[in-house]
């Protein structure tokens, strides 16, 4: 009897240590419904959060999560998403962002702004690489982020290619719907970003060198296109690039 409820106990402990908290999103301003009632609950038995539990994350719920972030050593940004939730929660957090079509002016291109490392998943393949937002007005220009993510692009193209590809963009635990073509052009890996050259990939003879990270077994950008985004030499809309968004939205239903 003494064995079984030894065994009992350890059987108890394991599911403890290894269940997972799993909402549809990260949360933020504006969110409601049952799990942010989970959220305000628990900040609630932590001490951060007095009020009623609603389950409308609004001002009061982003300044408790905003405290709770700044007394455990996170990144004070009001949102709840899985290193904040992996803290308030004890375990591990999981979550299924839906894949959103954002246009490209009002919402894409403030989201994946110049800089930003985004995780990129092939709709048709589900592989995955990295890519960087390093220039771009009309769409966003490109480059990945190590030789590696170079490597695995052209795995998934079968070379560098102007086929466009609908995929995945996902910055910030937002996943948005987007289309790639992974041929890299207006640039040279061995010179200096930005300067004036001739010869850049492509066939885009000389200009600006496009090629911001070096080493990356990348010369120049690729083109990655959201909804409404155009193209730069004929600032109009890309017929194919527009299908391939559509699919990667249709990819999160």
């Amino acid at each position: 009897m003494l064995k079984f409820g030894k065994s009992l106990v350890f059987i108890l402990a394991v599911i403890l240590l290894t269940t997972s908290v799993t909402f549809a999103d990260v949360l933020k301003n504006g969110c409601r419904g049952e799990e942010v009632s989970r959220i305000q609950s628990q900040l609630k038995e932590k001490g951060y959060f007095t009020e009623e539990v609603t389950g409308y994350f609004g001002n009061v719920t982003e300044e408790a999560v905003r405290k709770f972030q700044e007394d455990n050593n996170l990144t004070v940004d009001g949102i709840v998403g899985p290193d904040t939730g992996k803290v308030l929660f004890g375990t591990e957090w999981t979550y299924t962002a839906e894949v959103e079509a954002l246009d490209w002016w009002s919402e894409a291109s403030k989201i994946f702004e110049r800089g930003t490392v985004a995780k990129v998943t092939d709709v048709r393949t589900g592989e995955t690489f990295e890519i960087v937002r390093t220039y771009g007005g009309n769409h966003a220009d490109c480059e990945a982020r190590t030789a590696e993510d170079s490597k695995k692009i052209k795995e998934i193209w079968g070379g560098w290619s102007w086929e466009r590809r609908p995929i995945v963009v996902e910055v910030d635990g937002r996943k948005i719907a987007a289309s790639m073509a992974a041929m890299p052009h207006a640039g040279v890996d061995k010179s200096p970003a930005d300067k004036y050259i001739s010869s850049r990939s492509g066939g885009y003879g000389r200009g600006a060198n496009l090629d911001k990270i070096k080493n990356n077994g990348m010369s120049g950008v690729v083109d990655v296109h959201f909804l409404n985004s155009r193209t730069h030499n004929t600032n109009k809309v890309d017929n194919k690039h527009q299908a391939c968004v559509k699919e990667a939205a249709a990819s999160g239903n």
